[in-house]
């Protein structure tokens, strides 16, 4: 059973519901342990089409709710910062993740930004290649020929190598996001030589820096209903030992811990059995 989540995002960006909304999904679900994870603010001159507002604006008021709620469902038990049982009883501890952007363009932009806040952990989410936010179906149209999307994941891949050897962050978030616009395409890419090389570069720069890869349940809400990562990553990710962590990546209260027992059956297929969460930086194994 997965009893953490903790890629969850609010209205902060581009969710439907409040961190209140979303804190209550979590304890309708039983969670154990619930990580807010807002995108991070971005630098001047960069925009995301899907958000719905300006997270410079908006992150500090979320930041000091969600910061509030972490304090109230600490557990007085003893151990690693409240121990490994989670919060008090009938409510899931509440960590505060960030998903960052990673523009290597503006590492100091990004190195500000971590420090800014006092995180428990720190995601890391690859949503650019170049100028092209890679999630929108807009600039994934009948115009862009097959060859330019396949330099699009080499240069995905090549983008999430340095993002998983850079050590700024605790998890990578769906590996494979890239084919969520153009599912038969990548798979189409996965066949080609070289392809999976490329993605075992970037886990052996995850193995590493001990960071994990997340598990997510998204992709199951999806047409092609497949976790992010498909097969091919997990198989490679068992191969070379990586710790994994788990999310939702829900933007409304529905989707918290969705799909969650299909998730955990489809990581323990590959031989998983452990999942992270990380307190304060430090980083902790759950069974599941």
């Amino acid at each position: 059973m997965i009893c953490a989540d903790v890629h969850n995002h609010t209205i902060a960006s581009h969710g439907l519901a409040t961190v209140s909304e979303m804190f209550a999904a979590a304890q309708a679900h039983n969670l154990a342990w619930y990580g807010f994870s807002e995108h991070s603010p971005l630098p001047p001159g960069y925009s995301c089409p899907l958000y719905k507002g300006d997270l410079a604006v908006t992150f500090p008021a979320y930041a000091a709710e969600v910061m509030a709620l972490r304090e109230q469902t600490a557990s007085p038990a003893g151990g690693h910062a409240g121990g490994l049982a989670g919060g008090k009883a009938g409510s899931p501890r509440v960590l505060m993740g960030m998903e960052l952007d990673w523009l290597p363009v503006n590492m100091p932009w990004m190195r500000d930004v971590i420090g800014h806040y006092p995180f428990d952990y720190i995601i890391g989410g690859l949503h650019f290649v170049g100028e092209v936010p890679v999630g929108s179906p807009r600039f994934w149209g009948a115009e862009v020929e097959r060859a330019e999307r396949f330099a699009r994941y080499n240069a995905y891949y090549d983008l999430m190598r340095e993002l998983a050897a850079s050590g700024m962050v605790d998890v990578v978030a769906h590996p494979d996001f890239i084919k969520v616009c153009c599912y038969d395409d990548f798979q189409a890419w996965l066949g080609l030589p070289g392809s999976t090389d490329r993605i075992a570069a970037v886990l052996e720069a995850m193995r590493a820096t001990d960071t994990a890869m997340e598990v997510s349940s998204a992709g199951l809400r999806k047409p092609f209903h497949e976790p992010y990562p498909g097969p091919a990553i997990m198989r490679l990710a068992a191969d070379l030992g990586l710790t994994i962590s788990f999310g939702s990546d829900a933007h409304n209260t529905d989707d918290t811990g969705s799909h969650f027992a299909e998730l955990a059956a489809y990581a323990a297929a590959y031989g998983f059995s452990r999942s992270r969460i990380c307190v304060g930086r430090e980083r902790l194994e759950l069974n599941f």
